[in-house]
């Protein structure tokens, strides 16, 4: 590209030494001897070897050369040609008012070189200034498509970065969920194996076989919370793995909890609590079912944490034609809502039901206790 750029100063070096070459100098004024007419034409030709760096000066420089040509009364010569060059670069690379300021100054210059050759007029002018006028426009064809094409560049890089940007947002809200996800996991599960621990303590003198039980009852737990963390942070971990990985790192997916899996749910609550079904079952998604399992889990790990000595809870899931109410009550103080220090098990479930156009609320209940209830839309389609 750099060869092509300069491919006009060698053809303009051999315009310009072909007359003498040849001996066919022309004269109208004073004549030009062989010195005079390489040194006019080194001043014209040199300084365009600076020209896409400095078109400006470029242009201002041949130009007084090409002026103090004219007041000397020197013929022109073919290396005033560079004035027509440096003109299409101020018109390619300067913002339009030099533009035009350069084209206005090569206009002077094709109106002096008619008046030294005494022919001035409208048509002699009018054909000298159709090269000007084609240069200075081609000029500015040239700047306004690179400035078109820089703008698409531009464009293109801005939409790169926002198209980065909302992906590093979306990763970051779905490593917030993920981390709400592994809250919820922990908090509930670290409950029931803490009052189950507490208890075997309690009874490891009078009932060695409760005792047990319990005992296996916190292994269980303890290797349903290790699994449930393993996977939510093998997600995590997944986004920062290369693509060609073969998979080996050992981490435990496991399917996601849903309404087959709340009866050992209820089991394993860490209080009395029952399950009761009304209605014909439907076909929930996955994902709604996972989001009544966690509201479920939470309202039981509230009763277990804030309900009190002796608390019994019960979970009652009705299945409508329109809708699915999930209502977990317990008969303990009543005074707390779900994870009530921090706020963080009520917001959760409300981004939950949230998500499926449902609502919760949760409350403590008239002469004690405390009520979650949810409600969530069936699907069209879906009902039994």
């Amino acid at each position: 590209m750099d060869a092509l750029r300069g491919a006009p100063l060698v053809v303009l070096a051999l315009v310009t030494a072909r007359p003498y070459a040849t001996g066919t100098v022309v004269s109208s004024g004073t004549p030009l001897h062989l010195a005079q007419y390489v040194i006019l034409s080194a001043l014209l030709i040199v300084p365009l070897l600076w020209q896409r760096r400095r078109p400006l000066e470029t242009f201002a420089a041949v130009s007084l050369v090409s002026f103090g040509q004219w007041a000397l009364g020197f013929d022109p010569v073919p290396a005033n040609l560079s004035v027509l060059m440096a003109l299409w670069w101020v018109a390619y690379g300067r913002a339009f008012r030099w533009a035009l300021a350069a084209g206005l100054i090569a206009e002077l210059g094709v109106y002096l070189v008619l008046v030294h050759w005494h022919t001035v007029s409208f048509s002699m002018f009018f054909s000298g200034s159709i090269f000007v006028v084609t240069t200075w426009l081609t000029g500015l064809y040239a700047n306004t498509r690179r400035r078109f094409l820089e703008g698409l560049e531009e464009r293109a890089e801005r939409a790169e970065r926002e198209r980065d940007q909302q992906a590093r947002l979306a990763a970051t809200a779905e490593r917030a969920r993920i981390a709400r996800e592994l809250h919820d996991v922990v908090a509930h599960n670290v409950s029931v194996m803490v009052v189950q621990a507490d208890g075997a303590g309690y009874m490891i003198d009078r009932d060695p076989e409760q005792v047990r039980q319990a005992v296996r009852d916190i292994s269980r737990t303890g290797r349903d919370a290790l699994a449930e963390m393993r996977r939510l942070v093998g997600v995590l971990r997944a986004d920062r793995e290369d693509d060609g990985g073969d998979g080996a790192s050992g981490t435990d997916y496991t399917p996601q909890p849903g309404l087959a899996q709340l009866e050992e749910l209820v089991r394993g609550a860490g209080v009395p609590a029952r399950l009761r079904v009304t209605g014909p079952p439907c076909d929930l998604p996955e994902g709604q079912q996972l989001a009544v399992y966690r509201i479920i889990q939470e309202a039981l790990t509230n009763a277990l944490k804030h309900g009190g000595p002796g608390v019994r809870a019960l979970v009652e899931l009705t299945y409508g034609r329109a809708e699915l109410t999930v209502r977990v009550t317990d008969d303990g103080r009543g005074a707390a809502t779900p994870r009530g220090h921090d706020g963080h098990g009520l917001v959760g479930m409300r981004e939950r039901v949230g998500m499926y156009g449902g609502a919760v609320s949760a409350q403590p209940r008239q002469g004690g206790g405390f009520e979650v209830l949810a409600r969530l839309p069936v699907p069209a389609g879906r009902a039994a």
